[in-house]
């Protein structure tokens, strides 16, 4: 652990100390007793610097240098000509040395944790009077925030790393001993975990009060939340059962329990039980609603175009976009038909010859395609066509354009601003995470098919006769989880998930290791032929990619610091 995470006080109280015209305070004089003023009934220093680290917490919209995490996965691929950050992800064009800008993030996340502990360490003394409608005084409800954002950096680096070095409440100074050697794996979740019980009693509940001050604060449902997530990972098979360097209790449990699983049930039940939550009627309004019911943690983002200009469709004149984002024929092919019937399965009624009609409602939620209509357009992907037109401009590789995320924009003839806060959890996963730990524990009773049901039913897919919504009755455990991890797929695209999923379900050198595709149509009259075409190879170093490097300046100025296994 290297002494440059020092906390940078001067740089981050930049907003503390300075007005618009002035500085209140010079620079020099900043110290951590201003922060932590022992006359500051209203506690304004320690809210700023609260706020402060909140704003540390990454934005996924396209942020691997411009692009999505999803095209680092099966369900996407960057549109940029030549080599782009997130193709040498997918392909494992990174080590120790060389690491992925935006992704590997280590440094990032220990500041995070730092800047944490330095708050939860010192906000106590803050003369702070104001308390919450259930009694709890508001600096204690601060000090549980700053436990949180700690507890998910250090979630963020289990998933990426395995077993991270675990600070405790010390805040490390210059001079400090930081030869610290990694925690276990086991020792991680449970710190994780412990930290997720410990505040969830003294932390906001849901439904917030004075949403428009405070929606974007951690809550109890995010503490529950973050609970289930990170029990849900360490039951998956990379970490329970499945380590990919036997007998290491870095990289995972060196033994399988099955319990396991039932904790992470149990964790998401708790949460669906708390009736804090529910699904919006509207699958697209979740993420340009603010304060709506599904929302649990979000990164606050501002009201602009950005996502849309980013990633819409090239070729309409009246709203320039840059068609950053490719969806796969892969990621298109998991969406079922409208009766909840995969593509291949019989009495589907897909049709080749007309391949996006009669569709699950979340295709034409998360992906345009050929046909669709946008900005009061019908879209043309075809080759040659408006919105696929070759030549040297950024375009779609794959005939598809990513819509999610994006406002209403099917009709009208330009953008206009739509907010664009950053998901980090929302209720449908957490019944995601219910289904898939539930079936794994017990197999597909009635509490999974119901999960998959409400998910289904939200989204406009058909009942059926038997109410079922396109699930087959008395499904095996196989076979119920081919359909929650599908569900995932579709249901989270493009949400930061599936990267991750791949890996703790230890199946990424497979879905990794072969030609992604797109769809070539050709339109020759008024007939348009479809024939899938690969586009892009990813690879994937199986066992080595399934954690990242620890940075190779962490290894050679630790010396208890141990490199993860193939690196």
């Amino acid at each position: 652990m290297k002494c440059r995470y020092i906390f940078p006080l001067m740089a981050l109280l930049m907003g503390v100390a300075c007005t618009k015209d002035y500085e209140k305070v010079p620079l020099e004089n900043i110290t951590i007793d201003y922060v932590f003023d022992k006359d500051d009934s209203l506690g304004t220093n320690a809210s700023k610097y609260l706020n402060s680290l909140y704003s540390t917490l990454p934005v996924g919209f396209n942020r691997i240098d411009g692009d999505l995490l999803d095209a680092a996965t099966d369900n996407a691929i960057s549109s940029l000509p030549g080599t782009s950050e997130v193709q040498k992800l997918a392909t494992g064009a990174y080590t120790s040395l060389v690491a992925i800008k935006n992704e590997m993030q280590w440094g990032s996340y220990y500041n995070v944790i730092r800047r944490a502990s330095l708050f939860a360490n010192n906000v106590g003394v803050v003369p702070v009077k104001e308390t919450l409608s259930n009694g709890l005084s508001v600096k204690y409800v601060w000090k549980s925030e700053a436990r949180f954002l700690r507890a998910f950096a250090y979630f963020e680096l289990l998933k990426r790393y395995g077993g991270i070095p675990l600070m405790g409440d010390k805040v490390r100074e210059l001079g400090d001993d930081v030869q610290i050697p990694r925690s276990s794996f086991a020792d991680c979740v449970k710190y994780i975990v412990s930290e997720c019980d410990a505040i969830k009693d003294s932390i906001r509940t849901n439904p917030i009060e004075n949403p428009e001050l405070n929606s974007h604060r951690a809550t109890r449902g995010a503490a529950m939340a973050l609970k289930a997530r990170v029990l849900l990972y360490a039951a998956s098979p990379l970490f329970n059962g499945g380590n990919i360097d036997n007998g290491n209790n870095l990289t995972g449990y060196t033994d399988f329990q099955k319990e396991r699983w039932k904790l992470a049930a149990d964790a998401a039940r708790e949460l669906i039980n708390s009736n804090a939550f529910s699904l919006l009627p509207t699958y697209t309004n979740v993420f340009t609603t603010q304060n709506n019911s599904e929302v649990i943690f979000f990164r606050q983002g501002d009201n602009n175009t950005d996502v849309e200009s980013t990633n819409g469709p090239v070729g309409i004149a009246s709203a320039q976009a840059f068609g950053r984002t490719s969806p796969t024929q892969e990621l298109v092919d998991a969406y079922p038909m409208s009766n909840g019937k995969q593509i291949s399965e019989a009495g589907s009624g897909y049709d080749a010859l007309n391949p996006y009609a009669n569709r699950d409602p979340r295709l034409r939620y998360n992906i345009l395609y050929n046909g669709a209509t946008w900005l009061n357009t019908s879209l043309e992907t075809f080759e040659g066509g408006i919105n696929k037109p070759g030549g040297a401009v950024q375009q779609t590789k794959t005939s598809y354009y990513m819509r999610k995320f994006m406002g209403n924009f099917e009709s009208g003839t330009q953008y206009s601003s739509t907010s664009h806060d950053w998901i980090y959890f929302r209720y449908a996963e957490v019944l995601l995470n219910f289904a898939e730990a539930q079936n794994e524990y017990n197999g597909p009773d009635d509490e999974v098919y119901q999960a998959i049901i409400a998910l289904r039913k939200r989204a406009g897919v058909e009942a059926g006769d038997d109410g079922l919504y396109g699930l087959k009755a008395g499904m095996t455990q196989d076979e119920m989880r081919n359909i929650i991890r599908n569900e995932r797929r579709i249901e989270l695209a493009f949400e930061e998930h599936r990267f991750w999923d791949i890996r703790r379900w230890k199946i990424a050198e497979k879905v990794m290791n072969q030609p992604l595709n797109g769809m070539l149509i050709i339109k020759i009259g008024s007939s348009l032929t479809y024939n899938v075409t690969p586009v892009f190879t990813p690879k994937f170093k199986a066992p080595a990619m399934y954690l990242f490097p620890i940075p190779y300046d962490e290894v050679v100025k630790n010396d208890n610091m141990v490199q993860n296994p193939g690196w």
